[in-house]
């Protein structure tokens, strides 16, 4: 009959070989619980002006709560928060959305466009440009989600009368009404985007 001491001493081998055999599982688990986001948490891959962020954010972040909180990229502004104002309005894939309504998710692998974006290093885009000379902005506040909206209004092809262009414009508000050199900068930038076309092609 094996002795006590014999007995613990089988017991402690065994367990050693045992958590050796396991050890590269244990490992692996480690890692991936090192690299798994909690619970509740999702990594979201955007590519916001160009570049390829990565965000560990809850399922339910807005776009624009990503843009401002998690990104610093404050030129979105967060006016009604509903939906109404237009204030937040970013491209997605070149369409225009509001970032307030839009879950962060759901731009997965999307490319965004913020007003951060737009220019070409130290040149203006058209649209900036225009809204400068045309003084299309008292506040400012909305300014950036009037630019967003009114290069996907030129690109749309929607800015061809005044008409049109207030109807196109018109999920974007001015508090300060802004709006008839509003619309003369869409203008203008139309008129200046066609003549580089034109251009373009002699």
């Amino acid at each position: 009959m094996a002795e006590p001491g014999d007995r613990r001493s089988f017991m402690k081998k065994a367990t050693g070989l045992l958590g050796l055999a396991a050890a590269p599982e244990l490992a692996l688990a480690a890692r991936e619980a090192q690299t798994a986001p909690p619970p509740g948490l999702h990594d979201v891959a955007l590519s916001v002006n160009g570049t390829k962020r990565t965000l560990r954010i809850d399922p339910r972040v807005t776009l624009l709560d990503a843009l401002r909180e998690r990104l610093d990229l404050t030129g979105a502004k967060k006016g009604c928060d509903h939906g109404a104002c237009g204030a937040c309005t970013v491209l997605v894939n070149g369409r225009r959305v509001n970032a307030c309504l839009t879950l962060a998710v759901t731009c997965r692998g999307k490319e965004v466009l913020t007003i951060e974006g737009l220019a070409q290093g130290d040149t203006l885009h058209p649209v900036q440009q225009a809204f400068l000379e045309d003084d299309a902005f008292q506040c400012g506040f909305c300014t950036p989600g009037q630019i967003l909206s009114a290069v996907a209004c030129i690109r749309e092809d929607r800015a061809g009368s005044d008409l049109e262009i207030r109807e196109a414009m018109s999920g974007n508000l001015c508090r300060c009404g802004a709006y008839p050199n509003i619309v003369a900068a869409v203008k203008r930038a139309r008129d200046a985007q066609a003549g580089r076309a034109q251009a373009g092609r002699k």
